[in-house]
């Protein structure tokens, strides 16, 4: 079982996670973070740093955002990895506490 990101991190994409993950499974979008579930240990690390509470494990991720789990799975193929800290997007603060922001999310 792996840890899933999910709608929070739209338009946010604070980079904490990314700084404390031991196996470096971020894989990073233009405004959104994904984790590969291949190579996601399951540690935890990740889960209580993230600003917006954006990261759940497998088993706990809210019904609402269920398509997160193929979202991340199918990106974390495609985008880059990412392994270091970065600035957070210049969105990131007036998004932080937004809901439905799917629409927002960009998969290229």
């Amino acid at each position: 079982m792996a840890y899933i990101v999910a709608e929070p991190c739209i338009k946010c994409k604070y980079t904490d996670c990314v700084e404390v993950c031991p196996v470096n499974c971020f894989y990073e979008g233009s405004n959104f973070l994904v984790i590969h579930p291949d190579e996601c240990i399951d540690c935890g690390a990740c889960e209580p740093v993230c600003p917006t509470k954006a990261i759940f494990p497998e088993a706990d991720l809210p019904e609402k955002w269920a398509e997160y789990k193929g979202i991340n799975s199918e990106y974390a193929t495609k985008w880059p990895n990412i392994a270091e800290k970065k600035a957070a997007l210049p969105t990131a603060e007036e998004f932080k506490d937004k809901d439905g922001k799917r629409p927002m999310l960009e998969l290229k």
